[in-house]
């Protein structure tokens, strides 16, 4: 039977150059077959280069359209090396039989440094006072200049980066309260408040570090800002979408907002060539950068590990743990056995027409694992290596199938 592609033969597409830790690890487990761009492709590119990938890497930039995707035929596994996958239809991924996947916490404490740094900044009145001094003036005065020890910060969204965020700001004698959708156990002494409503009145100093989805959209607008304490102060290092940018420019410029450090924006330069715009340009007292939060060495080199590794467990198993679009199923390695993944679409009896099919030939079935997610079924099993041909073509001949593979 035709077993899984050669080693050599998987094309792995890289772009947006990537840490090398992701070249390594895939060079590591013996794939070589890649091609490495330290930059992101205009669709027309990009539609032309993922024809013949099986595996594409990206960052932010590099935009996975259903369009994209539908001309991709070769295409079984998306990283995109980062938190978010905005950038990705996962929805037409996962019905193509795409797993995608990501390093939601390689750059958590990257994160969270930044934050901490802004929030000291921040409350020194340091980015106004450089302002000035770059402009030749010299405003030496502690007006409005204070410690962060004793002051509250309000953390919106207690998860990875939330709660280390937490920790770190503790250490330097802050008070944390936090808000979040479920219940959190708190780290250190921080307390968990009932509404975000509860949180904005008591915060000194307010943080958001949810994701982008529905609920979240938007969630800080004028009357947000108007619940906020009067000189508190701002940071959103979490999603652009997250906030009215407009709304928060008037409570700045009405002194209700002391300071801002913005991180994200809900409309980014796609390129260093593109000029950002921004209401918030004109405020010496907030502090703009380009979506650098977890934009570290040391945050890079982890999520092109984490991610790298990922691929490798995907095409050298069939293990889509941790897959953000797709059914989670993972089975040991067993000896003396071929595996055959089989992506198909969520419909009853599936699993049993599988089966049925397989009894009635003889073929023995030594392990098998399936989940579902949405409108997609996931299916792992190992059969004996004699009975392996005869299993592939049963399974090519499911009517839901969408994709199957045979790893070894």
């Amino acid at each position: 039977m035709a077993l899984s592609l050669p080693k050599d033969k998987i094309r792995f597409l890289l772009l947006e150059g990537l840490h090398d830790n992701s070249v390594k690890v895939l060079k590591d487990a013996g794939y070589s077959n890649i091609e490495y761009l330290s930059h992101a492709l205009d669709p027309e590119e990009l539609a032309e280069k993922i024809k013949d990938a099986h595996f594409i890497g990206i960052r932010s930039r590099t935009q996975l359209t259903r369009d994209i995707l539908e001309q991709a035929d070769k295409l079984i596994a998306i990283g995109c090396f980062c938190i978010g996958t905005n950038q990705v239809d996962l929805e037409a991924a996962r019905e193509l039989g795409i797993p995608v996947f990501n390093a939601p916490y390689s750059n958590t404490r990257s994160v969270a440094e930044l934050v901490l740094a802004e929030a000291i900044m921040l409350y020194r009145g340091i980015p106004e006072k450089s302002a000035v001094v770059h402009r030749g003036g010299w405003g030496k005065s502690a007006t409005n200049s204070h410690e962060v020890r004793g002051k509250v910060m309000g953390i919106v969204g207690y998860g990875s980066i939330g709660s280390q965020l937490s920790v770190l700001a503790e250490s330097l004698g802050m008070k944390v309260i936090y808000h979040d959708v479920v219940t959190k156990l708190p780290l250190g002494n921080a307390s968990q408040v009932g509404s975000l409503e509860e949180l904005l009145q008591k915060a000194d100093i307010v943080t958001l570090h949810v994701p982008d989805v529905p609920s979240t959209r938007y969630m800080m607008k004028a009357e947000q800002f108007n619940e906020m304490k009067e000189g508190s102060y701002f940071i959103n290092a979490a999603r652009g979408t997250c906030v009215e940018i407009d709304d928060l420019a008037a409570a700045i410029e009405s002194g209700k907002i002391l300071g801002a450090a913005i991180d994200v924006f809900p409309k980014e330069p796609k390129s260093a060539d593109e000029e950002f715009e921004s209401p918030l340009r004109k405020f010496d007292n907030v502090i703009l950068t380009p979506h650098i939060g977890g934009s570290t060495q040391e945050a890079q080199a982890n999520i092109g590990l984490e991610v790298a590794e990922k691929f490798v467990r995907y095409s050298d198993t069939g293990d889509t743990i941790t897959a953000v679009n797709f059914p989670e199923v993972s089975i040991p390695v067993k000896e003396g056995s071929h595996r055959l993944l089989h992506i198909h679409k969520n419909v009853p009896g599936v699993l049993s027409q599988i089966n049925s099919s397989f009894a009635a030939a003889g073929i023995n079935i030594l392990a098998q694992s399936l989940m579902t997610e949405g409108n997609v079924g996931y299916l792992v099993m190992d059969v004996d290596n004699d009975d392996s041909s005869e299993a592939l073509e049963r399974l090519k001949g499911i009517e839901e199938t969408i994709r199957v593979r045979v790893l070894y």
